[in-house]
């Protein structure tokens, strides 16, 4: 899951080198965190305007964790 995620954002930043990505242990509910970070000039690339290719992001994570039976959660830090 980590991987999917870093190889979606390396394709939109100018700085892929930068792109990281922490994974929380899954809290009571069984929720996986993942915090996104990206160098600071690439976040409008990232989050998109009004959120879209963030919540794009979110949409395509959330289906590849159902398809594994997981639940997760993207941040954008």
């Amino acid at each position: 899951m980590k991987d999917l995620l870093v190889t979606i954002v390396k394709g939109l930043v100018e700085k892929p080198e930068q792109v990281t990505v922490d994974v929380d242990e899954p809290n009571d509910e069984g929720v996986i965190v993942y915090h996104l970070h990206v160098a600071e000039e690439d976040m409008g690339r990232v989050i998109g305007k009004q959120g879209r290719i963030a919540k794009a992001i979110r949409t395509v994570m959330r289906a590849a964790a159902i398809r594994n039976d997981l639940k997760i959660m993207v941040e954008i830090d």
